[in-house]
């Protein structure tokens, strides 16, 4: 599996085979930290939040430079706007 793939099925908006893949592809290689980022563009771009801030919390801690800081940034801003009860459950 070729991530560019991955990335064309998020634009594409089928974020669930994305995601299946992505679960198979951190079965076997779980330190991949763009591997969790793109996950999380998946589940952000599902609408499920907290699995997106979930998964770029991963791709931060196993990659202080992702770009995940600016996506977990960026959806906590959008969280804060609307409801800051979404995320403090």
């Amino acid at each position: 599996m070729n991530m560019n793939e991955i990335k064309q099925l998020i634009r594409e908006g089928q974020t669930a085979d994305a995601i299946r893949r992505l679960d198979a592809y951190l079965t076997d290689h779980p330190e991949s930290d763009e591997a969790f980022f793109l996950r999380g563009n998946a589940y952000r771009k599902q609408g499920n939040s907290r699995e997106a801030l979930n998964n770029y919390l991963a791709a931060m801690e196993l990659n202080p430079d992702s770009p995940a800081h600016r996506a977990y940034q960026s959806e906590i801003e959008i969280l804060d706007f609307f409801d800051r009860n979404l995320y403090n459950q």
